[in-house]
């Protein structure tokens, strides 16, 4: 059983970062944003896509720097959050975030797809601590969905 005291860290974390929750992204297709099977919450891919439905697009190394993707990927870990938070009820109950799959809508000569999926990482340790640590793939991709600049997918334990 998840103490008070543990429940209330994971939100004491996000309120010191000044992050707040968004409504959880809808799919954009036909498909659920998640499915738990046992212990295991498997996310669907989220993207960079603000509170009010804009989305950061193009092409990383041509269009978009490095250090805005990296800003895209810590919006889409806010995003993996916020479907965590409806999903579980409580971001408390996140017993360890196990895999990350980062994939980047990157330029052909683009190689640095890990520094910007940091992005995400970064932002699930500041707010996990040693739940956040993962396994994880960064990857460039010729496009992405309505050409945004990054998609990331997540497997998480909970309690």
């Amino acid at each position: 059983m998840i103490t008070d005291t543990l429940q209330g860290i994971t939100y004491q974390r996000l309120a010191e970062q000044g992050i707040v929750l968004p409504a959880s992204p809808a799919p954009i297709a036909n498909f659920s944003s998640h499915v738990i099977v046992g212990n295991l919450l498997f996310l669907s891919g989220q993207g960079p896509v603000e509170a009010d439905n804009r989305k950061h697009q193009g092409k990383v190394g041509r269009d978009v720097s490095v250090e805005e993707a990296y800003q895209h990927a810590r919006l889409t870990g806010i995003n993996l959050l916020a479907v965590m938070h409806e999903a579980l009820g409580d971001l408390g109950r996140v017993k360890q975030v196990v895999k990350l799959l980062g994939m980047v809508n990157a330029d052909s000569e683009f190689a640095e797809h890990p520094k910007v999926i940091n992005g995400c990482s970064d932002l699930l340790v500041s707010v996990f601590g040693q739940q956040g640590i993962h396994a994880r793939s960064a990857v460039g991709f010729s496009s992405l969905p309505a050409q945004i600049t990054v998609e990331i997918e997540a497997i998480v334990a909970f309690e």
